[in-house]
């Protein structure tokens, strides 16, 4: 079990940045995948990003690819979640997750966070 807890949410404008966090409980922090969705208004959860275990691959959405950075410090039991050039489009609120397994793709993620709210304003 692991519980996972966002937070680096608020309102900025469009081209500005935030760096979002996502502490997680428990010791085994590096045997999780971690992965970062959103979820915009009136639309279904989408993926952002992923990382592995150790920290060396990542994956993104097309959407955020070049613009957002995903990062993870396993001492601190830490996933991150660098954003740049920020667009009203981003707006949504976002969500850490974890799973057991090793593909960094947006599915079968076991345990999720209550998430963070990102508004940006053109």
């Amino acid at each position: 079990q692991v519980q996972l807890v966002e937070s680096g949410g608020g309102l900025v404008q469009a081209g500005g940045s935030l760096r979002l966090s996502c502490v997680a409980s428990g010791r085994t922090f590096s045997t999780y995948t971690m992965g970062w969705f959103r979820q915009a208004p009136g639309k279904e959860r989408e993926f952002v990003a992923a990382i592995s275990r150790d920290g060396s691959s990542t994956n993104y959405a097309d959407s955020v690819r070049d613009r957002f950075t995903i990062s993870r410090d396993n001492a601190e039991n830490t996933v991150y979640l660098e954003m740049n050039s920020l667009k009203p489009e981003d707006t949504a609120v976002y969500y850490c997750a974890a799973k057991n397994g090793l593909l960094l793709t947006a599915t079968r993620y076991n345990y999720w966070g209550q998430g963070t709210r990102v508004t940006v304003s053109s």
